[in-house]
């Protein structure tokens, strides 16, 4: 089921998470256990010490699978990262394309912009240790869902009729860069509900004519 702009005419968003991969191939049953082994492994561990001090060994011991194994799928601690962080952002999507306004379709678009960067907020503090693993630098613009939150913001922009919508989704999403929300957060000492109303009145005023 597509989405819709404001006026109703339908959109496609394909839900893609960072690793760009619209849909899971279908796993066999032994190996969709063991990645969900490695996936709680993992999560418990980047979350307990970043993912840059976690090694690959210690995340095959957690989860109690041969080194081998875990190397057939993931090659490195950011692939895991990468992988975990799909999972989040892929519930997002979902919401974004099929949910409840305004987040979901139905709202205007300065509404459906704000509570979209409210939503992001809350996966960058629920899920920061990840997204540092996996979005930062250059890599963040090569996910797949840095191309869905592009594309999302793109069409609210065009949506409420702001000129040079193509270069101003960038700068919106530049706020959301992991390593701006961490220097935020974690040097300026500012609080989530700070960052949120500094995003949610950008929204209204990238809007406003």
């Amino acid at each position: 089921m597509p989405s819709r702009t404001h006026d109703g005419q339908p959109f496609d968003l394909p839900i893609v998470g960072s690793s760009g991969l619209p849909a899971r191939p279908v796993e066999r049953a032994d190996a969709a256990r063991n990645r969900a082994k490695v996936l709680a492994a993992a999560e418990r561990l980047f979350a307990e010490a970043g993912t840059d001090s976690v090694t690959m060994d210690e995340i095959a011991k957690a989860a109690g699978i041969g080194r081998a194994t875990l190397y057939r799928r993931y090659p490195d601690t950011r692939s895991i990262a990468v992988a975990l962080l799909d999972e989040h952002e892929r519930a997002l999507q979902a919401k974004i394309i099929l949910g409840a306004p305004p987040l979901g379709p139905g709202a205007a678009p300065a509404d459906r912009l704000a509570a979209f960067l409210t939503a992001m907020v809350h996966l960058l503090e629920a899920h920061l240790h990840l997204a540092l693993g996996a979005e930062t630098g250059h890599a963040r613009y090569t996910t797949g869902a840095y191309a869905f939150w592009r594309s999302h913001v793109r069409l609210l922009l065009t949506a409420a009729e702001v000129r040079d919508a193509d270069v101003l989704c960038d700068t919106v999403l530049a706020g959301l860069a992991p390593e701006v929300y961490w220097f935020q957060r974690h040097t300026r000492g500012h609080s989530v509900d700070e960052i949120v109303t500094a995003l949610r009145l950008l929204a209204v005023r990238v809007t406003a004519h």
